[in-house]
């Protein structure tokens, strides 16, 4: 059960602000992914075991104490899957295979047990929008056999002329329908023309990727992430999409049409269900813990919650929360923060998981979105919030965005547009090798090419170098994930404050333990903060972590008017 209550006060000045309490019902024996950390690999960038410039599952493998000692629950492999690669894998044309660049299946299966071995969940990238168009069911579909004609969207062109069936545009650029020479009719891809969309209207396909997640399951994996969720299925009359009248943006922009009929159709939501019974059906039959499974939409709340089930039927056990990226930058104010985090928690339903996302592989990196500086206190916050966190790989050193140029381009997105729009458009700049140490191509491999160019900030910013610094990002994400064990920060109520546009404060207390408070300055000028507006709390408090700060762990804080420096976060305790 939740209630929130807001309190305004008046403090000296005109200084007003609210308060937000959440009461939380304590479930006695919180589920294994519900306090989990889940730390995503995009294995192209992480570690390159054979010096052929793209990482592999033996690098992945080879680098699991990493994940042990940084303390995270489970990894998310972004697509392994069998692929011609024009869209880093998620172009695939064997659901059920490892791609050769990546190693093999016995590569995928002893990576597996390695992970199991020493405590780590895996989870897997599910793609079930669309496959390749190297793909065999798009070859017979193509070919009009009759067992696949259907697994496609295949319709004929306008008033049976040879024009798209319809206006959609695609994610990557221009018209969303190829036509077909052989079949003589227009296929939908709302990617890369070498992505066509699967038809989830044939109940044949529908058990094609069930038989798919079933596959995975039987080789052990833990779970799934679902990509692009949104786009499972399409308005069944395929009409006309309303422009968006957005200033500046190009007819071939996707953001020049209002999304109403391809994005978050009513039926994606009971896809979505039908195979949280499965998974759920797969744990009665087999046993072992939960197999879970998460969903990426971008949709409005209202919608978005729509994924994480309905009053009688469950669907994901978490959809992303990705109002840091959307919603946040680094101009933020600490009201604006407040709101986010609230929001979130008056539209999710009290059964439900909250979960907190900072960065991914599609988005510009933390410490570049919002600057190195704030990146502690940021990974602070999302790690105290009660639910899940999520990590990109990266993100525990402070990594920015790699320098990429057009000739180096590799991500479809920007290289199906035009050059003047690649620093807005690629994807690249996040997907750069990670900083290992500073070795040659930052310990990402032994010497040779590398399909990304390592950035040229790794000299400094690598893992090595931050593991020797007791006040490096790595220490900081570390220690602040070993306290998520706390009874306090699983099950605890938490409540959240404004002090003023620079100063955001979070508590999270629970009866009979220790009450954590954080207090993050976003701003580059000191500030000061009263920590009596948080609530009742014993008459000091002691340091348990800190970034850009004097303070140092153990010392003894006043429970009152707190000064902070520029950028400083400090975590206390009772």
């Amino acid at each position: 059960m939740r209630s929130q209550i807001y309190l305004l006060k008046m403090y000296g000045k005109l200084l007003i602000f609210a308060c937000a309490l959440h009461v939380w019902a304590a479930e006695p024996d919180l589920d294994w992914w519900k306090s989990a950390v889940f730390y995503q690999i995009y294995p192209r960038s992480f570690k390159d075991s054979d010096n052929d410039g793209v990482g592999d599952l033996k690098g992945i493998q080879s680098k699991l104490d990493h994940l042990v000692d940084a303390g995270v629950t489970a990894l998310w492999l972004s697509p392994i899957y069998r692929s011609p690669q024009i869209d880093q894998g998620y172009d695939i044309s064997d659901f059920r295979d490892v791609d050769p660049l990546f190693g093999t299946l016995a590569d995928f299966k002893e990576l597996l047990a390695s992970a199991h071995q020493k405590g780590l969940k895996v989870i897997l990238d599910f793609v079930p929008n669309h496959s390749s168009d190297k793909h065999d069911w798009f070859s017979k579909s193509e070919s009009g056999d009759e067992q696949y004609a259907d697994y496609y969207v295949w319709r004929e062109g306008r008033n049976g002329n040879r024009d798209p069936p319809n206006n959609w545009i695609s994610y990557f650029h221009g018209p969303a329908w190829k036509f077909s020479e052989a079949r003589q009719l227009w296929y939908l891809h709302q990617f890369a023309e070498g992505q066509p969309d699967l038809n989830y209207r044939n109940p044949k396909l529908v058990q094609e990727m069930k038989d798919v997640l079933t596959y995975w399951l039987d080789a052990g994996v833990d779970g799934f992430r679902v990509d692009i969720i949104s786009a499972l299925f399409e308005d069944e009359q395929f009409r006309d999409e309303e422009p968006s009248n957005i200033p500046g943006v190009s007819d071939t922009d996707r953001e020049y049409l209002i999304h109403t009929y391809t994005d978050d159709q009513p039926e994606n939501y009971d896809m979505v269900y039908q195979w949280r019974e499965l998974l759920d059906e797969y744990q009665r039959q087999h046993g072992g813990d939960t197999r879970v499974m998460m969903t990426e939409s971008y949709a409005p709340l209202g919608k978005l919650f729509g994924y994480y089930g309905n009053e009688i039927r469950d669907g994901a056990h978490f959809s992303f929360n990705f109002w840091f990226i959307t919603e946040l930058n680094g101009q933020s104010t600490a009201h604006a923060i407040k709101f986010v985090i609230d929001k979130w928690f008056t539209y999710m339903p009290w059964r439900y998981t909250a979960n907190w996302v900072l960065g991914n592989h599609d988005q510009h990196r933390v410490a570049t979105r919002y600057g190195t500086k704030r990146v502690d206190g940021l990974c602070m916050l999302s790690m105290l919030l009660p639910g899940v966190a999520v990590t990109y790989n990266g993100e525990e050193i402070g990594m920015e965005d790699g320098e990429v140029t057009w000739t180096q381009a590799k991500d479809p997105q920007a290289c199906n547009d035009v050059e003047a729009n690649f620093k807005k458009n690629s994807r690249d700049f996040q997907r750069t090798p990670f900083q290992w140490d500073d070795s040659v191509n930052a310990g990402f491999n032994a010497g040779g090419d590398t399909w990304l160019p390592v950035g040229s900030t790794y000299l400094t910013a690598n893992l090595a170098a931050e593991k020797a610094d007791p006040k490096s990002h790595y220490s900081v994400y570390q220690n602040v994930v070993k306290l998520r064990k706390s009874d306090t920060l699983k099950h605890g109520d938490f409540s959240t404050v404004a002090f003023s546009d620079s100063v955001f404060g979070l508590i999270r207390s629970l009866k009979g333990n220790e009450t954590y408070v954080l207090v993050v300055n976003i701003g580059g000028q000191s500030q000061t903060a009263d920590l009596r507006y948080l609530g009742r709390l014993p008459d000091k408090l002691k340091v348990v972590l800190v970034s850009q700060s004097t303070r140092k762990v153990g010392d003894m804080v006043p429970t009152g008017v707190v000064s902070l420096g520029a950028y400083e976060s400090v975590i206390l305790s009772s």
